[in-house]
């Protein structure tokens, strides 16, 4: 390949990481003799942190592959969150997988290859290069949703998420053949050329609608909360954190460059997004008031928390709020990937296994949750650290989040979407605080279960309660650390 130097292969030393652990795990379960695959978790948190360790620590190359993708503070940053995202549900699965004898090295290389699909989209600054990390991130979570082949909720849950999966990447990429007509290039530097033409509006609109799949934005949330509760609950865990966070890391490159040289009007591109933000906000949290299902009542509210996170990147398109929109987008991609990977840990940690690996229907009801500070206090305790950090309740790394993303919104004057916002973040703290109130307030109706803890589980669940204290209460390195990474992004 003429024209690109070791150097741009070096940028892909974090996506080079983690396909070599999905090999090396590939290739052990070749040669294993024995049953025991306790130190499968442990390898891919060994890969993880060094991939992770590798893109921070790595100096920014700038453009790379011809300016086909960048490595900046930014995709460090994204790379960054997705490994420990990567590292949190790999040690969730190990017990839970355990419990229902279905842990195997594909698994764990799966959820590899799904993250370096997701540390290349959040490098990746050209059309065709986004189109195939997105396709390899989700392939690999397709196969992961029906991952428990057994039971009809996995099942279910992988072919809705495949025709979720097929409707995006085919909106992504016939959107990019109408901006490479208008524009002719597939770089987002380029794409502004073909601006003001019926052809430029038409692929940038397809290509945000193949984006808002992803992050699950109303009206194209269809059937997320159905896979989200379908899935292997480590699963949904991961692509939780992990798809959420790379699909932003798209959005907000994608973004900035159809803004740059707009001279501070408000695009099309803008007005779609603040529509997104508006609706995703409003029936997210509407739609999560009714469930008694835990897991259904936290999918929806992650629909609600892409509304939130939308108001950012809305806010980003303001030249004096950028800087700080942006700054808190990423420390609220941080804090929520810890957040809900906790939160739906707990969730895993109290289902009860059935035949055929089959959840029965009220495996996540409320009713589970009843008396649990009595049953399992540090389980309740670290459920109520993440719901009340879902929720913005102060000093939880959630409220850092949204108090940045809010501010950002003043700042451009966005006063509709702040307010809005803080009244949905109120709304949502019903849902939540519901299951405090029946961990400390309810007792279990006759002899409920304990749940079933695993040692892999509960690092998972302190780191996941550190981050979220830590975070909260000594915000400002991280809050520093994101505004570098937004910095160099601008």
């Amino acid at each position: 390949m003429p024209g690109f130097p070791t150097q741009d292969f070096l940028a892909l030393v974090p996506v080079a990481i983690l396909t070599l652990g999905a090999l090396v795990l590939l290739i052990s379960e070749v040669f294993l003799v024995s049953g025991k695959r306790g130190y499968q978790a442990l390898l891919t948190c060994g890969f993880a942190a060094a991939a992770a360790f590798s893109a921070a620590l790595a100096p920014p190359s700038g453009s790379v592959f011809g300016g086909q993708a960048v490595t900046d503070g930014f995709s460090a940053f994204v790379t960054v969150v997705v490994c420990a995202g990567l590292g949190l549900s790999a040690l969730v699965g190990a017990g839970w997988l355990h419990a229902r004898n279905a842990e195997r090295g594909e698994f764990y290389a799966l959820a590899m290859f799904g993250a370096a699909g997701m540390a290349l989209l959040g490098m990746s600054t050209d059309l065709l290069v986004a189109f195939i990390s997105i396709e390899v991130m989700s392939l690999s979570t397709y196969a992961l949703a029906a991952y428990l082949r057994r039971g009809m909720r996995p099942a279910e849950a992988a072919f809705k998420y495949l025709v979720l999966g097929a409707i995006s990447s085919s909106l992504v990429l016939y959107g990019s053949a109408l901006l490479y007509g208008a524009s002719g290039s597939t770089l987002f530097g380029q794409l502004p050329n073909g601006r003001g033409s019926p052809l430029y509006l038409a692929g940038l609109g397809l290509v945000a609608a193949g984006v808002a799949f992803k992050i699950a934005a109303v009206p194209f949330h269809a059937w997320t909360p159905d896979v989200y509760e379908g899935a292997p609950t480590p699963v949904t865990a991961f692509m939780a954190a992990g798809v959420k966070t790379a699909a932003f890391a798209l959005l907000v490159r994608l973004f900035l460059a159809s803004e740059a040289g707009s001279a501070g009007q408000t695009s099309a591109f803008g007005k779609i997004l603040y529509a997104l933000a508006v609706l995703t906000m409003i029936f997210g949290n509407l739609l999560a008031l009714p469930q008694r299902s835990v897991k259904r009542m936290l999918a929806y509210s992650s629909i609600g928390h892409a509304g939130y996170l939308i108001v950012g990147v809305v806010a980003a398109g303001v030249a004096g709020a950028r800087e700080k929109a942006l700054a808190g987008l990423l420390f609220y991609l941080a804090a929520y990937s810890a957040t809900v990977i906790g939160a739906f840990a707990v969730v895993g940690a109290l289902e009860r296994r059935s035949r055929g690996d089959q959840e029965p229907k009220d495996a996540w009801d409320l009713e589970r949750f009843a008396g649990l500070a009595r049953r399992r206090p540090a389980l309740a305790f670290a459920m109520t650290v993440c719901l009340f950090s879902l929720a913005g309740v102060p000093p939880t790394a959630g409220f850092v989040g949204k108090l940045y993303i809010f501010q950002a919104a003043l700042g451009a004057q966005l006063y509709g979407l702040a307010i809005l916002g803080i009244l949905t973040s109120v709304l949502g703290a019903f849902y939540y605080l519901r299951v405090v109130l029946y961990m400390y307030m309810r007792p279990a109706e006759g002899e409920a279960e304990v749940g079933l803890v695993s040692p892999a589980l509960s690092i998972a669940l302190a780191a996941a309660v550190a981050v979220v204290v830590v975070f909260g209460v000594f915000a400002d390195p991280m809050v520093r650390l994101a505004q570098a990474a937004s910095a160099i992004v601008m």
